[in-house]
């Protein structure tokens, strides 16, 4: 397999920096359908009842876990193989990628096929989730360190189709269970073989496509500024010590929050529509709601990151923290007037701004770390991206249930939760402000990394000196 070795995707002279979003988009593209899998939760509640549930269907709340365990082990596998994916290059990190979450799609359709709930787990979640995590961080120190002039601008490109995804995904699930379905059939197992082939072919494409730059290139004409920005650095900050700094753990719990207050709502977005204005929103226009909100997130993503090359990540941050509270709160008010048009409204621009959070990030960890171990840094901060992906579907499922045992109608069931999600945003504001140049004493010396390689091979014996 040396076709995936880091070494095999070293860019020769003449390659194009342009060709290395396409790639990027390839792999993102496809595990953004991880954002339409609500189009599958009301058939999933219905493939023994067929026309309504029936006492041996799974609950909501139980396939609300696919979601959440998916993310889980999203940042999970982000954080684990962050340096192995630094270190044998994106190519070979892609092409992982696509197996996992091929694989996971064929062992959720057994688990379907079966009615197994906990293969759909075990296959969407964990193995599907492993796919995730390589998949979404391989490409992005990669495209950083080809576009050192516009690093905003370059995660957004590629981060951007993680969001797009859903666009694509959530019409064309529709459509493929719509041909396999029958009068005594939901063809969702049809349709994740069918996803999981299409996926598995374009992921492989983008991992052919990548390449690294070589050391120390740079665009032709970019020279680094003279002056010290605030709150960018030069230097760079080794992978574990970032841990250590408290930057990073405040950057954790921005995206923490920024992540919960959308990702709940985004995980139900489908049936959340249809219950808030029962009779209005039909399962079809609500698979057109999750691909219009997936094209704002996925818009959003390049927008903010690459307003974020000229206002800062700082203050991209606080223009998500100040407009998300207030739109979270108006979402209640939309409902009780019935206004389908301003529900829409308030929820793209809220998906436009969760969407700039995860694209702005990167190089937001950038700025405060430095270029050599973003990547890594960058998978030990998708971690966050677990715990939201608990907690935001956690806090939706179970109050709109809590909601509905307590006499509550259905359109209402969501306020409570609305509001705690607007105060969640209030805290990532307070955390946001807080953030500050990393201290001095965590950046690498000249000579830090090469002391480091050398006590690591020691610790771990020298198959050289055996």
């Amino acid at each position: 397999m040396s076709f995936l070795a880091r070494a095999r995707t070293v860019a020769r002279p003449g390659f194009s920096r342009w060709m290395v979003p396409p790639a990027a988009l390839c792999i993102h593209l496809c595990i953004g359908q991880a954002y339409a899998f609500s189009v599958f939760n009301l058939p999933m509640t219905k493939l023994i009842g067929i026309s309504k549930s029936a006492p041996d269907d799974w609950k909501l709340t139980e396939l609300g876990w696919i979601f959440s365990i998916a993310i889980f082990f999203l940042g999970a596998s982000a954080a684990v193989f962050g340096r192995w994916v630094e270190e044998g290059g994106p190519r070979r990190a892609m092409f992982t990628a696509g197996v996992c979450w091929a694989g996971g799609f064929v062992l959720s359709a057994i688990g379907v096929y079966v009615h197994q709930l906990w293969m759909i787990y075990l296959g969407y979640g964990v193995f599907g989730g492993i796919g995730l995590g390589l998949g979404y961080i391989s490409p992005v120190s990669t495209l950083i360190k080809w576009f050192p002039d516009r690093p905003g601008m370059a995660t957004g490109m590629a981060i951007m189709g993680f969001g797009g995804g859903a666009f694509i995904a959530s019409p064309l699930s529709v459509w493929l269970m719509q041909r396999f379905s029958s009068p005594t059939h939901i063809g969702v197992a049809e349709t994740f073989l069918c996803l999981g082939a299409i996926y598995l072919c374009f992921m492989w494409v983008g991992a052919t496509i990548v390449r690294v730059p070589p050391d120390n290139w740079v665009p032709a004409g970019y020279k680094p500024p003279v002056a010290p920005q605030k709150l960018i650095t030069k230097n760079d900050v080794y992978v574990y010590d970032a841990l250590k700094t408290p930057q990073f753990w405040l950057i954790w719990w921005v995206l923490c929050l920024n992540v919960t207050a959308g990702i709940g709502v985004l995980g139900q977005a489908s049936a959340m529509s249809q219950e808030m204005f029962p009779g209005k929103v039909t399962a079809v226009a609500a698979a057109g709601f999750v691909g219009l909100i997936s094209l704002f997130n996925m818009g959003g993503r390049f927008f903010w990151a690459s307003i974020s090359d000229m206002i800062g990540r700082k203050n991209t941050y606080f223009c998500f923290f100040t407009l998300g509270p207030v739109l979270y709160i108006l979402v209640p008010w939309t409902g009780s007037i019935g206004s389908v048009t301003l529900f829409v409204v308030c929820f793209a621009i809220i998906l436009s701004m969760y969407g700039g959070g995860f694209s702005t990030v990167p190089a937001y960890l950038k700025d405060m770390f430095g270029t050599r171990y973003v990547g890594a840094i960058h998978g030990m901060l998708l971690t966050a991206w677990s715990a939201a992906g608990v907690l935001g579907p956690v806090l939706v499922n179970y109050i709109r249930e809590y909601q509905i045992g307590n006499g509550v109608p259905k359109a209402q069931a969501y306020n409570t939760t609305m509001y705690i999600m607007a105060g969640l945003l209030v805290v990532g504001f307070i955390c946001n402000a807080c953030i500050k140049a990393v201290h001095h004493r965590f950046h690498m010396r000249p000579d830090h990394e090469a002391e480091r390689a050398a006590a690591e091979v020691a610790a771990a014996g020298d198959p050289a000196g055996a």
